[in-house]
């Protein structure tokens, strides 16, 4: 069973590498709709991790790696996102609707020992899937030209994390960070009465690597099984650059819906290739969180992220720096009433507000939702051993009507189980 389960984890992987991700058309900037985090346990507490130590023995915590001082088992995690986009314009009274369902999340983590515990994950970072159509027409209505915007590709992040329990009450941790995909973006103009098109095309290669340190101390009442958890999270150090190939051409198609273009016709008219390295730029979160251990816990946070500049369309766009507040908890009623299943469930609520790096007719694109979720637990788990099915569920908005910009509502559903069990330990006696 352990090896199927390790096989299955290589194979999930790989298909998480492939999928196409829907996503709001603000992606067209930069690299995309980049998601926060896409573990269900997070994004159910409205982004909180950075002083989040989970009580029980089956979760570990990437997004702070000082955060596992009470991880014990080894642990897998797949997890599923349905997100459901609605946008809304005052330019040509737009409506539309975008759905996507994807492998947001797989991890596997295990202790080294009692003072050090591992974990490696895989999940989608940022995408770009989008297919704008705009048109100018003159008093009477009749079309003069035609611009079609669009966008496809999928960064992903793979990170192995560490954590080192440095005495009861003190932890640190480190993350590494390897971020790779590729990303597209085409602007075609075309006016009324000729065939060809102008066409302006960038290619982004992603290869980037950097670096998450986190510590975390937390202080327990041994009378009272209260406790105080502070944290602080720094990711920094790029290693590498990413490629951005530009091309402004103009050429005729063969087959428009197919994107076959006649060789003979395509005319280069400017071609360039630059280097970004601020593309995944300095960030740094702290927390604080208060509770009674077992029963119920809570706790805010800040997130900061530098701006960064990000090359499209052969022009360098200068992003905002950002930030996160975000606010959440959990409450257990009763692990130990086995007479009544739902007070031994885990109950997640959460909100956050998020000032977005991009700045569009003086708009900041701003972010807020609230988020709720459940840990349903295995029938047979136990508190020292749990393992269960996880669902997050998160409503928001994002943008706004004025200057005709876009408006995005959101309901994102996610899903998923965390399996956990007590393997690669030596036995003592047959």
């Amino acid at each position: 069973m352990k090896k199927i389960f390790v096989v299955s984890f290589i194979s999930v992987g790989y298909f998480l590498n492939a999928q196409s991700l829907s996503n709001s058309p603000y992606a067209a900037y930069g690299i995309g709709d980049v998601k926060y985090d896409n573990t269900i346990e997070t994004a159910s507490m409205g982004g909180i991790s950075t002083a989040f130590i989970s009580d029980f023995t089956s979760s570990f915590n990437f997004a702070n790696p000082a955060n596992n001082a009470n991880f014990e088992l080894t642990s897998i995690r797949l997890e599923a996102t349905n997100e459901n986009n609605y946008f809304k314009s005052n330019y040509n009274d737009m409506k539309s609707t975008k759905h996507s369902t994807y492998l947001s999340n797989i991890s596997l983590a295990f202790p080294l020992s009692p003072k050090v515990k591992m974990g490696i994950s895989y999940q989608p970072y940022s995408s770009k899937s989008y297919d704008i159509q705009t048109d100018q027409k003159d008093a009477d209505g009749a079309l003069l030209y035609r611009n079609n915007f669009k966008g496809n590709g999928t960064v992903n992040i793979a990170q192995l994390a560490v954590a080192y329990k440095v005495s009861q009450e003190f932890s640190v941790g480190a993350r590494a960070n390897l971020y790779f995909g590729d990303l597209n973006d085409l602007n075609e103009f075309r006016a009324v009465g000729t065939e060809y098109v102008n066409g302006y095309e960038t290619k982004n290669r992603i290869r980037n690597f950097n670096f998450t340190l986190g510590t975390s101390y937390q202080t327990i009442n041994t009378r009272t099984d209260k406790k105080l958890t502070l944290g602080a999270t720094a990711t920094f150090g790029n290693t590498s650059n990413a490629t951005t190939d530009y091309t402004n051409s103009t050429y005729r198609y063969a087959d428009e819906k197919a994107g076959t273009k006649i060789n003979e016709s395509i005319s280069v008219l400017d071609q360039k290739s630059v280097s970004s390295k601020n593309l995944i730029p300095f960030q740094v979160s702290l927390g604080a969180g208060y509770g009674s251990e077992n029963h119920w816990f809570v706790s805010g946070q800040l997130d900061y992220k530098k701006g960064e500049d990000i090359s499209y369309f052969g022009k360098t766009i200068d992003f905002q720096d950002t930030y996160r507040i975000s606010a959440g908890g959990w409450y257990l009623p009763n692990y130990n009433n086995f007479r009544s299943y739902f007070s031994r469930v885990i109950y997640r609520y959460g909100a956050f507000y998020e000032r977005g790096n991009l700045k569009l007719e003086g708009n900041s694109i701003n972010k807020f939702g609230i988020s709720a979720g459940v840990m349903l637990p295995f029938k047979n788990s136990s508190i020292t051993r749990m393992s269960g099915l996880e669902i997050g569920l998160e409503v928001g908005k994002r943008g706004t009507l004025n200057n005709n910009l876009i408006n995005q509502n959101f309901v994102n559903l996610r899903v998923g189980f965390n399996f956990a069990d007590k393997w690669f330990r030596k036995t003592l006696y047959n």
